[in-house]
């Protein structure tokens, strides 16, 4: 399996390339050449695995470099770490199945492909004898999951960049408590979206990048998109069990990467198996405004809600299902890319009756994201945080009579503020989040300068492996 960049810039390359790679060096984002498909007899082999064999199976459709047991001792140690044995469990709540993904160090979905990334970045470090340096962005999880994934590794600096006072208290702390040597938490005074300009900025200064031996951990590095596509099949094939043949999944999506995965999962699996898959935003609505008109435009400043990890005016991952509207015409999608650059604006309505056949789309509103956590409560016991409780209010609203399949992306208690407003009734923080406010910390404040983050970086990264 070789890859290729979404703008077409690139000569194929291998698996591991591209993890190293993470950003395309022509500026686009790496994906297969093809993306394989399965048929039911293979289903019917894999219908009874425990997760971690079945990532196996999936991910050696997309890597063909790294042998088996190699493999199967990354995945392992990735997962060794889960609270859960099935790692993603799934369970009913009244009619709706909710895919808990928050059962990982962090008690984020996050986890699921960032300790993965780590032990790949670390596996491929040692076999060149080489070291790097990450820079990720983070609108709540994605930061606390990367650090715990590579903290303390030899071979690996970790520079993460958060919106200042945007994230929830507990996720901050998730990340400026960690202080090994080898992490460096930067906030920055202005949006995700700052923070992620700065990222991108960075990687599209070629002398700088490889100088710095940068590495990308946002869901723009390809890895984390595959390893999130194995949750979606496990769950399906969970229901398969019973007898279900064709489900949706309802997802709350920011940055368009999770729900990618269900992209790539639905073209994966045999026809009919998946339905469509939900899109649900809060009020910081680019996606679900092109998914219902076909047209993907910012709006200006980016409102912040119940659910931060939303918050994004800019969806990264939006290339990427670009590059398959238009048909693999990676000058096309440099084209556009560069035009929604330049007027924060693609008119994309002759496609809109395709994306429609795969995607359903709502914004869900501040006030129905605090009610849905309220009656799920009332009702089922079932405390949900805001950003699951925007799938479920999607999935409700836009279900088809088909099994839905809800992302429950992260443990409530990451969100008590809000669970508290939609409930009443605090929640009862899990060990590893009541210890975080007595913890020391340390963090650095920065303007979302590339040149002031450059020199950070230039003063702290590492230069060699030793």
């Amino acid at each position: 399996m070789r890859y290729i960049s979404t703008r077409g810039g690139i000569d194929p390359i291998s698996f591991s390339e591209a993890v190293m790679m993470g950003l395309a060096r022509d500026g686009g984002l790496i994906l297969p050449e093809r993306l394989p498909a399965v048929d039911e007899n293979t289903l019917d082999g894999w219908q009874n695995l425990a997760y971690q064999y079945l990532a196996v199976e999936i991910l050696q459709l997309f890597i063909d470099d790294l042998d088996r047991r190699t493999l199967e001792g990354l995945v392992e140690d990735s997962y060794a770490s889960f609270r859960h044995p099935q790692v993603t469990p799934l369970r009913q709540v009244d009619d709706l199945y909710i895919l808990e993904l928050f059962h990982g160090p962090t008690l984020a979905f996050k986890d699921v492909a960032l300790l993965l990334l780590g032990n790949l970045f670390a596996h491929q470090l040692e076999q060149s004898d080489s070291f790097m340096n990450i820079i990720g962005a983070t609108s709540g999880d994605t930061g606390s999951a990367a650090i715990h994934g590579v903290r303390g590794k030899k071979r690996i600096h970790i520079f993460i960049l958060h919106p200042h006072n945007r994230t929830s208290p507990i996720q901050a702390l998730q990340m400026t408590t960690v202080l090994d040597d080898n992490v460096f938490n930067i906030a920055v005074r202005g949006t995700f979206d700052d923070a992620q300009a700065v990222v991108k900025t960075l990687f599209n200064d070629l002398e700088f990048r490889d100088r710095y031996r940068l590495g990308a951990i946002n869901s723009i590095n390809w890895a984390r998109v595959l390893a999130q596509v194995v949750y979606y099949v496990y769950s399906f094939l969970r229901l398969r069990r019973r007898g279900t043949t064709e489900v949706d999944f309802a997802v709350p999506t920011g940055n368009f990467g999770d729900i990618f995965a269900g992209y790539v999962a639905r073209r994966l699996l045999p026809a009919g198996c998946i339905g469509k898959l939900i899109l649900a935003t809060n009020a910081n609505d680019i996606l679900s405004r092109f998914v219902s008109q076909g047209v993907y435009a910012t709006t200006g400043e980016v409102t912040p809600t119940w659910s931060p990890s939303m918050d994004i005016q800019i969806a990264s991952n939006f290339e990427r299902y670009l590059y398959y509207l238009r048909d693999g015409d990676g000058a096309r999608v440099r084209e556009d890319m560069e035009r929604f650059a330049a007027t924060g604006r693609l008119d994309l309505t002759d496609l809109a009756d395709r994306v429609q056949e795969e995607f359903s789309a709502v914004r869900v509103s501040e006030e129905e994201t605090l009610e849905t956590i309220g009656t799920f409560a009332r009702r089922y016991g079932y405390l949900l945080d805001p950003h699951t409780a925007v799938g479920v209010r999607a999935a409700r609203q836009l279900r088809s009579g088909r099994p839905v399949i809800c992302l429950a992306t992260a443990h409530p208690a990451k969100f008590g503020e809000a669970v508290l407003r939609a409930t009443g009734r605090e929640v009862e923080l899990p060990p590893a989040l009541a210890k975080l406010e007595a913890m020391e910390t340390r963090c650095t404040f920065l303007d979302p300068d590339p040149g002031q983050i450059k020199e950070f970086i230039r003063q702290h990264a590492l230069t060699s492996h030793d």
